[in-house]
């Protein structure tokens, strides 16, 4: 995968297209990332203990990794992300900016 957990992405389509975040997970199986603040869900809790009250938790769900493009930290631009070999190492490589990420 091209995107890695702790990158900058930026949504692309849905409902929270345009909003940018860091990916906290990255789920290869199932071609979809976790993005903080994004595709937030609410989830009901049950009280654990007599005498607590259940609460409702807002969490990140996952969003599919074609939904969301690479964030470029340093120029704050969408960009694309491909792989490249120099001198011998395999590297990821952005194309918009012509550098190594």
């Amino acid at each position: 995968m091209k995107i890695r957990k702790n990158d900058i992405v930026e949504v692309i389509t849905g409902k929270d297209k345009g909003k940018r975040g860091k990916v906290i997970e990255v789920i290869p199986s199932r071609n979809r990332v976790r993005v903080e603040g994004v595709m937030l869900v609410k989830k009901h809790q049950k009280p654990r203990q007599n005498g607590e009250i259940g609460t409702i938790i807002e969490k990140p769900s996952t969003i599919h990794i074609s939904n969301v493009a690479f964030v470029d930290s340093e120029t704050s631009t969408r960009t694309k992300v491909s792989y490249k070999l120099l001198e011998g190492k395999k590297v990821r490589y952005s194309h918009k900016l012509n550098k190594e990420l």
